[in-house]
């Protein structure tokens, strides 16, 4: 469809403008988000009071940076907070933290095809989140359907926009490598490449639980286990005990943190 692409081409210099034009003030948390935060986000509804608190002001943080449009859609208020939720999940281990290679997100309301098209039935709309290159640079495209299913479906081990955000967490060194330089000190960088490829020979021979996808390459594997990891902790601590242990150190999140956040199985 010609007439998305246009559309998709001016809400992304859209947003780089605005990111241009000025830098909005943090806002204060909306009390009556609190509700939507408690009932959807799992991970925030395990989390201390007093780290709720500070869940909140980081996802403010994070929602005065970026900007968050839609394509044939509006935006309400449990959009923004699943968005601005995914982003600090992944790095809520960190007292501060910028997305700085990261402008803006568009919201498609469904799944989409390598042409960023989701307007047809046709079977290739299987894409629910990608973070851009070229021309897209720093934006990051997310389905409607996926964010929300990430966070309604507690046993499944995935959600897309955290495997998003962790692309970018990733891509901070300016390599997609599945090595997220920013994260692991450099001492376990060779056996977290040890471990990644003992993982997908695993997973690419039909003997390991981790999604099927996590054996595509380096960084589509490093995005699945985190997924694992903040969906299913608990799970994963059970049957990847080396990888847990890894994960545990890379986000610079304590176990009993991570934890807290899981499903019991």
């Amino acid at each position: 469809m010609v007439y998305i692409f246009i559309l998709l081409v001016i809400l992304i210099f859209g947003i780089h403008f605005y990111r241009k034009s000025k830098r909005q003030r943090v806002q204060p948390f909306p009390e009556h988000w609190r509700p939507l935060l408690t009932e959807n986000v799992l991970y925030y509804r395990k989390l201390p009071k007093a780290k709720q608190l500070v869940f909140e002001q980081r996802m403010m943080q994070f929602l005065s940076e970026v900007y968050i449009d839609s394509v044939q859609m509006e935006i309400v208020e449990l959009d923004k907070i699943l968005v601005a939720a995914s982003a600090v999940i992944p790095v809520f281990g960190f007292k501060e933290w910028h997305y700085t290679n990261l402008s803006g997100i568009l919201l498609y309301p469904d799944n989409f095809n390598e042409d960023m098209q989701f307007g047809s039935k046709d079977a290739d709309r299987y894409i629910g989140g990608v973070v851009g290159n070229g021309r897209f640079e720093k934006q990051m495209i997310l389905s409607k359907k996926a964010l929300y299913h990430g966070f309604k479906n507690s046993t499944d081990k995935g959600n897309t926009a955290i495997h998003e955000f962790v692309h970018l967490i990733d891509k901070l060194d300016d390599r997609t490598d599945g090595v997220p330089e920013r994260l692991l000190e450099h001492q376990y960088t060779i056996p977290w490449l040890n471990l990644i490829h003992k993982e997908m020979e695993a997973i690419n021979n039909n003997k390991s639980d981790i999604r099927k996808y996590g054996g595509t390459n380096q960084a589509e594997f490093f995005a699945v286990a985190s997924e694992y990891f903040f969906e299913r902790p608990d799970l994963l601590k059970r049957k990847h005990p080396d990888l847990y242990k890894m994960l545990v150190k890379c986000f610079n999140q304590p176990q009993g943190a991570a934890k807290n956040t899981s499903i019991t199985t």
